[in-house]
């Protein structure tokens, strides 16, 4: 049998001291996010917060036409549902999983019970939301100014930062929807990196195989959102 996912793999759980853990950690539900689940849709009442452990999902505008474009991903660094403690108590974006794997939830009034204690808790979630601010305005102005082959670089790059290994699982099909290009632009973008030697792109799977390379391959929007991230928010000890 494999271990559980811990609570203490999410970035934002970790980082609480042990008093707010002790609160929160009995009512958290570990739950299984396949790829593709809708976790939340447009419009629709959030009842739960999501903090995912190794799965990530993305935040995706979704037009009347059917057309989307993602403006965020969350992974473990983060959580789904901060219109819960900003008083919105729903979103116009829908929240899809792109890379499986699991998550706890937490319900609704604990997490505002929480943050209304005016303590760690609210310093962190706050704190969380201008890091996601920060990827939604970077994403809206990559996806304007920026190649696909750029916005394929920064999505790879943000993806590996929350999965444990360099290997993703993701059509093409799925990719496009996400960046709102059309598929034959992300299937030319793809060859490029595999013909570059940066990735390996089979069937689905994707193992991107130089980092380094990735990065110089990538548009500053990555590195505006990692900086960012990386000053707000806490860095989780070594396990």
């Amino acid at each position: 049998m494999t271990d559980l996912p811990s609570p203490l793999q999410n970035h934002l759980l970790a980082a609480l001291s042990p008093d707010v853990q002790d609160r929160l950690f009995p009512h958290l539900r570990l739950v299984t996010l396949p790829l593709g689940k809708v976790v939340y849709e447009s419009g629709s009442s959030m009842h739960y917060a999501y903090f995912p452990t190794d799965s990530i999902v993305s935040l995706l505008y979704v037009m009347e036409n059917g057309a989307s474009a993602e403006i965020s991903v969350v992974g473990n660094e983060g959580l789904l549902g901060i219109a819960l403690f900003m008083g919105g108590e729903s979103t116009p974006s829908r929240a899809i999983v792109q890379s499986e794997g699991s998550a706890y939830k937490l319900s609704a009034q604990r997490l505002k019970d929480e943050f209304n204690r005016h303590g760690e808790m609210q310093i962190l979630m706050l704190r969380y939301t201008q890091s996601l601010i920060t990827q939604m305005a970077q994403t809206a102005v990559c996806n304007r100014h920026h190649s696909i082959h750029q916005q394929l670089c920064r999505w790879l790059l943000l993806s590996l930062d929350r999965l444990p290994n360099n290997q993703l699982t993701m059509t093409q099909e799925l990719i496009a929807n996400m960046l709102g290009v059309r598929r034959e632009g992300v299937t030319e973008a793809a060859g490029n990196l595999q013909r570059l030697g940066i990735i390996n792109y089979h069937r689905g799977h994707i193992t991107v195989l130089d980092r380094t390379k990735l990065e110089k391959q990538c548009c500053e929007c990555y590195a505006v959102v990692k900086k960012e991230t990386d000053r707000l928010l806490p860095r989780p000890a070594k396990q």
